[in-house]
């Protein structure tokens, strides 16, 4: 009887039997560390060691073969190579095996022949119900019951601990690096997981089952290429059910990294600004760096629940006051001042000398009265103006009560209930406040940003409300993808709702002046129409700002004559309105390979590309979170309107950007790609028009999404 696809997972993090094919009595083997680590850290079901050789290994019983086992075990671990694991994995499958970790390699990651071995044997686990971890894969670790299925050496190195942090990786290094350095701030890590080659298990799916445990307080996951968003998009929302923060490392945002990623896992790399958008429509907190995790990481572990940003700074420094001001402007957390009432309470305690508004420097008076500290705390706490709150101990030691000042803050930070981080550079003033359970950094520097991580994170959480968004699995590649030329680009948007320049295509040169009269006389804009290029400029088939005509007929003979010498063929000549507005924009969209169809909104014109101002939103998705993406541009204060200008329409905008992305979420339209640029946008009520566009369309098939 075939197991539940994800009993089979739950089943190989919980087994109650586990066997080594391939079994080493040196512990210091791939075969070998399993077997010392399920002794070591207390794995408590049976374990079966396989292995021709010998009748004992590592002091459990050997047997000749997987077919000599007493029993079928749950979890298989396979540690030999090549052919002889293709065939373990048809024998597990047949016996009826839960899971397989496959720890060799030479399978995708070497190339067309691994490839191939690696997918024939996946259709053999999946007719049997049984699922794959790996190939390539260091092995999965879950510290709760010891199940250390895993060849790493840094759980030789590192003492584990059980812990509320679980890490699942592609990368058999990035499992345990993460680890190492938790463990080293004193975190206990209950699971490190290491998925390998992703051929059946992948770490998003792996992550549905892990995110499920209750004994977790944070989720850190590694990846290199997520070819299944839509596992990923799941076990982020059982996490947001229960509250479970997940953090990601994504690597590969740069040409380079994504080229080191292919090589390394043999799977593609996803465009990052995409990556970014799906991450934040599932309230996944990226990471940009294994230092950021790891010192954003313990803050998760506090309990707290944030309401804002804004930070209180109090140091014995003045230097150190004006360097977290600094680094709080740039996390972008205000620094408010106290208010009058905190203010002169502070005055009452502090020497004349001292800053009392926000940083609230103590100056080395703190040396002379190590009372100071302690008493400015209970007037800062009740102070409206601070969500969080850093302490800056620069220097101490002889002369200072330092186990005075860490007991005050311990008593502070449990009073407020609100998050509080020390910076100080001396170890042993820093084991102090560590030794209250209060998080430490070196540098205010480090503090400040661990903590506005944080808090960003908290926040995107709490405006997901209880929005649920959807990804399902990929849609049918787009085939027979063909451009449409611009009227017919035009004709379909319109009937999408998006509104459109006024425009006539013609044929003769009587007929672009007859449109010219029609629209007017108003100054117009010729243009060839094409579907073999969307370039027109380059080619002279675009002349602007014609008043009269002559002009327009002169025009209409210099487009035809010019699309003539680059051997374009013209399905006609546009005459179109100049539009008036404040600002281009632009709106494009597309499937992409991995993530399905995508939206992008931002500055438009002809330098799009070379000073690219733009956001990505993930269809289907409503005005309000447009108008949120718009807010993110560079070019933010200016639709709101600077120097005498009206603020401008942005909500015309943004309903002509929901209107693109209902049709690309749809998949209705056959539509691949498109791009409407610029968008030329008025003031407030009077509207925005789409003057260019070009459209891609092709077969293709989307499930269905629901707009949530």
């Amino acid at each position: 009887m075939k197991l539940d696809p994800r009993d089979a997972i739950r089943k190989g993090l919980a087994p109650r039997s586990i066997a080594v094919i391939g079994a080493s009595d040196n512990p210091n083997k791939i075969g070998g560390r399993p077997l010392a680590y399920l002794s070591r850290f207390g794995f408590k079901g049976q374990v079966y060691a396989i292995n021709p050789q010998r009748d004992t290994v590592q002091g459990f019983a050997s047997f000749p073969g997987f077919s000599a086992l007493p029993e079928v075990p749950d979890l298989v671990i396979i540690a030999v190579p090549g052919e002889l694991a293709v065939a373990a994995v048809s024998e597990c499958a047949a016996a009826g095996v839960a899971m397989c970790i496959i720890m060799s390699s030479g399978f995708s990651e070497s190339g067309d022949a691994g490839r191939l071995q690696e997918q024939s044997m996946v259709a053999c686990a999946r007719a049997a119900g049984m699922r794959l971890v790996g190939p390539n894969s260091q092995g999965l670790a879950n510290f709760s019951n010891g199940a250390v299925a895993s060849f790493s050496t840094m759980f030789s190195e590192v003492q584990p601990a059980d812990g509320p942090v679980g890490i699942i990786s592609q990368s058999g290094a990035m499992a345990v690096i993460p680890f190492g350095l938790l463990r080293g701030r004193g975190i206990g890590v209950r699971h490190s997981h290491a998925t390998g080659n992703d051929c059946d298990v992948t770490v998003c799916e792996l992550a549905t089952v892990v995110a499920e445990d209750p004994g977790l307080k944070l989720l850190i996951l590694y990846l290199e290429g997520i070819p299944d968003p839509w596992h990923l998009a799941e076990a982020a929302a059982i996490a947001r059910a229960r509250k479970l923060p997940v953090m990601a490392l994504k690597s590969g945002r740069t040409p380079a990294g994504q080229m080191a990623a292919m090589s390394h896992t043999g799977s593609l790399a996803n465009e990052d600004r995409v990556v970014d958008a799906f991450f934040e429509e599932h309230g996944i907190w990226r990471a940009q760096s294994m230092a950021d995790l790891v010192d954003t990481a313990p803050l998760y572990l506090q309990g707290w629940k944030p309401k804002g940003r804004r930070l209180v700074a109090i140091s014995n420094s003045g230097a150190v006051c004006v360097m977290t001001a600094d680094a709080a402007t740039r996390a972008g957390m205000p620094m408010q001042p106290l208010s009058p009432d905190t203010q002169a309470e502070l005055k009452s305690i502090l020497p004349g000398f001292a800053t009392t508004t926000n940083p609230v420097d103590l100056t080395a008076a703190l040396l002379s009265n190590s009372g100071l500290f302690g008493a400015i705390l209970p007037p800062i706490a009740k102070d409206p103006a601070a969500d969080a709150f850093l302490i800056g101990v620069a220097v101490a030691g002889a002369g200072y009560d330092v186990e005075r000042f860490a007991s005050d803050a311990e008593s502070f930070a449990t009073q407020t209930g609100k998050p509080l981080v020390v910076a100080s550079s001396q170890d042993n003033v820093a084991e102090r406040f560590k030794d209250k359970g209060l998080v430490v950094y070196p540098t205010e520097g480090q503090a400040v940003n661990a903590l506005s991580n944080f808090l960003s994170h908290a926040s995107l959480l709490e405006h997901m409300g209880t929005r649920q968004p959807l990804v399902k699995p990929l849609p049918v590649q787009p085939v027979d993808v063909h451009m449409l030329d611009e009227a017919d680009s035009m004709k379909l948007l319109k009937q999408l709702g998006v509104d459109t320049v006024a425009h006539a295509v013609c044929h003769d040169a009587q007929q672009a002046m007859a449109a010219f009269k029609h629209l007017g006389g108003l100054p117009v804009v010729v243009k060839g129409c094409s579907s073999l290029t969307s370039h027109k400029s380059e080619y002279g088939l675009v002349a602007l700002n014609l008043r009269h005509e002559n002009d327009v007929a002169k025009a209409f003979d210099d487009i035809t004559r010019n699309a003539k010498k680059h051997g374009l063929t013209l399905s006609g000549v546009i005459v179109a309105a100049m539009a008036k507005g404040q600002r281009e924009l632009m709106i494009g969209a597309k499937i992409d390979p991995v993530f399905g169809p995508v939206v992008l909104v931002g500055d438009g014109g002809k330098y799009v590309e070379a000073m690219p101002d733009m956001q990505v939103l993930l269809p289907p998705f409503n005005t309000a979170q447009v108008k949120t993406a718009l807010g993110k541009l560079r070019i933010a204060p200016l639709l709101h309107g600077v120097r005498g200008d009206p603020p401008m329409d942005v909500d015309a905008f943004a309903r002509m950007a929901v209107a693109v992305g209902d049709c690309m979420a749809a998949g209705t339209r056959g539509i691949t790609q498109l791009d409407i640029n610029p968008v030329i946008v008025a003031a407030a009520g009077q509207g925005c028009v789409a003057v260019d566009a070009v459209v891609y369309r092709g077969q293709i098939s989307i499930p269905t999404q629901d707009k949530t």
